[in-house]
């Protein structure tokens, strides 16, 4: 038997690019995110200070060194889908999130200046769950985050 690279394999069974990889969804996104989360479980994350009290331009640009955004971040393949940086706005963008769904994951308030990994992905796995309670769509729409 002939050894053969992948590449060499891929030419020969005719296996068109777009065949062989698919976009994430947003569920394999959160998932993705919460598996990497779970390999350090016990890890200190840093949270961002008080988000819910930031103006909308200075929430998007908010980052922090070792942050859940930043376990994101590292990993090559959310950056291979398009995850641009570890800001509070790009990861709202990338995985399709609310202010209230970014505020429960990531911010100060619920745990104070560090949160465990392994909590973090506990949230966001219940995130990823489909359809928002109307009680959190109701505090999103009329109350929270609606700060110039």
């Amino acid at each position: 038997m002939k050894h053969q690279s992948r590449e060499g394999l891929v030419r020969i069974a005719g296996v068109r690019r777009d065949m062989q990889e698919h976009a994430l969804t947003r569920e394999e996104r959160l998932e993705r995110w919460a598996e990497l989360l779970d390999q350090t479980p016990d890890r200190r994350l840093n949270t961002l200070f008080e988000t819910e009290f930031q103006p909308l331009s200075v929430r998007d640009s908010m980052r922090r060194e070792g942050s859940p955004l930043g376990v994101a971040f590292d990993d090559v393949l959310l950056r291979k889908e398009g995850l641009k940086n570890d800001t509070y706005g790009e990861a709202k963008r990338f995985f399709g999130l609310s202010d209230l769904e970014m505020h429960q994951l990531v911010c100060s308030c619920h745990t104070g200046e560090t949160v465990r990994s392994g909590s973090v992905a506990e949230c966001v796995r219940a995130v990823a769950e489909p359809g928002p309670s109307p009680w959190s769509m109701f505090l999103n729409a009329f109350f929270i985050f609606r700060r110039p």
